[in-house]
């Protein structure tokens, strides 16, 4: 737990992946949030980790591109050929 006082920014920083799992004391959370009501870099900041979780779910959940596993596929085989030549 945080003391009493105003959390810093440096802080925040280290309690951001908590707060967005829901993972902190009342009174914790409660301090995260008055600073980021004060502090318009440390609220970038969260948004910005918010932008970075949505972006890789996202991509998580798209199947792989024909392109690129076909490319993968045939550089594979390039050298898995290159191995067995002696």
């Amino acid at each position: 737990m945080i003391n009493a006082e105003e959390l810093k920014c440096k802080e925040v920083v280290g309690l951001v992946t908590e707060y967005l799992e829901a993972a902190l004391l009342p009174m914790t959370q409660e301090q995260l949030e008055e600073h980021l009501a004060r502090c318009p870099g440390c609220r970038d900041y969260l948004l910005q980790i918010q932008q970075t979780i949505s972006m890789l779910r996202a991509l998580a959940e798209e199947s792989d591109f024909p392109e690129t596993r076909q490319d993968l596929l045939r550089i594979f085989q390039t050298w898995k050929n290159t191995q067995q030549t002696p």
